[in-house]
């Protein structure tokens, strides 16, 4: 299921693990030639100047900055940024001012592998 050959991608979450599984699902879908990762929303915008991926996935519940907040500093360094919010089953209403502030997509946790490859192909092939 490659889409593309060149994609950058960050993962923004505090929990390492989240960010393995997340990696995986990505490198076993053939999605991604680069991953970066961040532990917190300060750090993801960061690492979004830094490194300028072509895609995001960011986490709601962070330290330091939580994922809105993180969106929104991505969204204005630059607005066409490619943000997909992960979020858990009880904080979907959270995606509602995420999509507002810039997000293109979300997925929740815990992950459907399939749900997760898609929406990602989705956001990759947007303009």
């Amino acid at each position: 299921m490659s889409t593309t050959s060149a994609v950058k991608v960050l993962i923004v979450d505090d929990a390492s693990f989240m960010r393995v599984v997340l990696k995986d699902i990505l490198v076993s879908h053939g999605l991604v030639s680069q991953i970066y990762e961040a532990g917190d929303g300060v750090a993801a915008v960061d690492a979004y100047k830094q490194f300028k991926p072509d895609v995001v996935t960011m986490d709601v519940n962070m330290p330091k900055a939580d994922g809105i907040q993180a969106l929104k500093a991505i969204i204005q360094f630059n607005p066409r940024a490619k943000v997909i919010m992960v979020t858990s089953v009880e904080q979907k209403h959270i995606v509602q001012d995420a999509i507002k502030s810039g997000a293109r997509d979300y997925v929740i946790k815990p992950f459907d592998r399939s749900n997760v490859a898609m929406v990602m192909s989705k956001v990759i092939r947007s303009k």
